[in-house]
């Protein structure tokens, strides 16, 4: 490349409007969370791992974000712009998965992926943080910056299964930490400026006293504790689908197909629907109705180990089950929250559905999956319908 070229290049990202910079920041996220997801667990068995390791390995850092997740915020709320501590979170990811990768030893290689995964999760709350904040200014839609991130899950849940038909498995791993270093380097260079708040950072007693008021908060938590457990009842399948479909005779190749499926109708509710029921009026309460609803009909029939064809309109009900309960609880959490506590309210939703919850649920998985197989569905229905009946409170603490 010449200088004339990247001169080009520089001042093409210079021009980049806030949703295509997100937009970009959301295809990194979950170009790598497009292939842990679905293939960790495949990495893992093929390092010799039971199914209840598999699952302890998946769910501690997902416990562990209990006490991570709050901490996170707090340190990430002290800086002055919201993308410097993204850009230092993209390098501690890129460090644990790299250093998990290399690590002979079971403890020190379950300590290194503690603290990519960690750092991986942490960046999605931000993420949101920052990009509901620009959405609100500039006028764009916060569904259109997801949206890119869900077809960047889509191409990697494509790419990676057909790659892994010839290719060692230790190419998953591999690509999360190049991802990682990729966050690293966007959140340096490429995405807004936006400080955190308007003059210095708060103190961090004043940080904490924030969380603890949206702790004692019944409404708050009612909420996300509904939208929690709808979203924790996907850790059966992220932790243990692709070992399922495999031993049913599906390939690694289908698996991928079947995942970008979910996502691609999960992205047309994004792009296509939430706009719609936005002018139209159709609440966030509603949404997570049927998101529920939805999620206890899905894991239901899941539990049967239903045949392929089936399995092709049970992964569309994703966009339902993730995409809508998502939505939904993003836009109730922007509601019930004050300004100054947006990046600690969005935190600790995520700490509760893409934490405790989904880390405990994570942790049985494992056995569930060793003793009962796909069997092991029915738990992940019961957790839904749990998410349903709180839902179903909401309305009256809404009102």
């Amino acid at each position: 490349m010449t200088l004339a070229d990247r001169s080009v290049a520089v001042c093409y990202f210079a021009d980049m409007k806030p949703a295509a910079r997100m937009g970009l920041q959301y295809v990194l996220l979950f170009g790598a969370s497009g292939v842990s997801l679905p293939f960790a667990g495949l990495w893992f068995r093929a390092q010799g791992l039971s199914g209840a390791q598999i699952g302890v390995m998946l769910a501690a850092p997902m416990l562990g974000r209990l006490v991570t997740g709050p901490l996170l915020a707090v340190w990430a709320d002290g800086f002055r712009t919201r993308r410097a501590p993204i850009a230092l979170l993209g390098l501690l990811m890129a460090a644990g998965y790299g250093g998990a990768g290399l690590a002979d030893d079971l403890m020190l290689r379950g300590v290194l992926w503690f603290i990519g995964a960690t750092a991986a999760a942490a960046l999605i709350p931000l993420s949101d943080v920052l990009t509901l904040r620009l959405a609100a200014r500039d006028g764009f839609t916060f569904a259109l910056p997801r949206g890119c991130g869900s077809v960047a899950f889509v191409a990697v849940n494509v790419g990676m299964g057909a790659v892994l038909l010839g290719a060692p498995v230790d190419v998953i791993v591999v690509w999360i930490t190049a991802l990682g270093l990729a966050i690293a380097a966007a959140g340096a260079f490429l995405l807004p400026a936006e400080p955190v708040g308007e003059g210095a950072p708060l103190r961090k007693r004043d940080r904490f006293r924030g969380l603890g008021r949206l702790v004692a908060d019944p409404v708050f938590m009612t909420a996300i504790f509904a939208v929690g457990a709808v979203q924790a009842a996907h850790a059966f399948q992220y932790g243990f689908s692709a070992l399922l479909w495999k031993a049913q005779g599906i390939s690694e190749a289908v698996t991928g197909q079947l995942w970008a499926f979910g996502v691609v109708v999960e992205v047309a509710l994004m792009w296509l629907f939430e706009p719609w029921r936005r002018r139209v009026g159709v609440g966030p309460w509603l949404l997570l109705v049927v998101g529920s609803a939805a999620a206890v009909l899905r894991w239901t029939v899941m539990a049967f180990a239903p045949p392929l064809w089936l399995l092709w309109p049970l992964q569309a009900l994703h966009a339902l089950t993730f995409a809508a309960t998502f939505l939904a609880g993003v836009q109730l959490v922007e509601r019930l929250a004050p300004r100054d506590s947006q990046t600690a309210a969005q935190t600790l939703s995520s700490v509760l559905s893409a934490g405790v919850l989904i880390g405990l649920a994570t942790l049985a998985s494992g056995p569930l999956y060793d003793r009962f197989g796909a069997g092991g569905y029915g738990a992940m229905a019961a957790l839904s319908l749990a998410g349903l009946l709180a839902t179903l409170v909401l309305r009256r603490k809404l009102a």
